[in-house]
């Protein structure tokens, strides 16, 4: 009888940590999120992100793909030369400074909770906060013009930009084969 007891403590004690496994952390969610994007792996961090972050990620997705030399793990998520300060939590939204070891330069990534677990907002509007604190932070006044560049940018239609770069991609694609003929003649 002890030891059923005991295997059933083990089996939901495991059941139970699996399920929680970074989710209730905003923390460890945006560390998970530092690693996928070091090493490119699109897949992993579209786990860890909102659902607003799914055109950011699809562009950069589409960046690696037309720079296939760029597949090496991506430095600027390096958490080795990154510091993480402690979430600042307000209802379903929290905040953490990462400050660059090397450059004391930080930036406020936001998390917002999303089906009960903390993503990573790597959408357009956040990333546009982003820099715009880094303005503010470098004295620079945000005048009218950008503010209306910034609400174009926020109006952009996601999925024509991306279809316009397949299809610019095609057209290099053509333009290769045929320098290559070229050169084969």
């Amino acid at each position: 009888m002890k030891k059923i007891l005991l295997s059933l403590l083990v089996l939901s004690s495991a059941v139970f940590f699996s399920c929680n496994s970074g989710g209730d952390d905003p923390k460890a969610v945006l560390s998970q999120f530092f690693d996928a994007m070091s090493k490119k792996d699109v897949a992993a961090a579209r786990k860890l992100t909102t659902a607003e972050s799914k055109s950011m990620l699809d562009m950069m997705e589409m960046g690696m793909k037309m720079s296939p030399s760029e597949a090496k793990a991506d430095e600027k998520y390096d958490k080795s030369k990154m510091e993480f300060g402690e979430p600042k939590i307000e209802g379903d939204k929290a905040t953490i400074a990462v400050k660059e070891k090397s450059s004391g330069e930080a930036m406020n990534f936001t998390l917002k909770k999303e089906g009960g677990s903390w993503k990573v907002a790597f959408d357009k509007n956040s990333m546009m906060n982003m820099g715009m604190e880094k303005m503010k932070e470098g004295g620079i006044n945000a005048s009218d013009s950008i503010g209306k560049a910034m609400d174009e940018l926020k109006n952009m239609n996601m999925d024509s930009l991306k279809q316009g770069m397949e299809e610019g991609m095609k057209a290099l694609d053509s333009a290769t084969n045929e320098l290559k003929k070229l050169e084969n003649k």
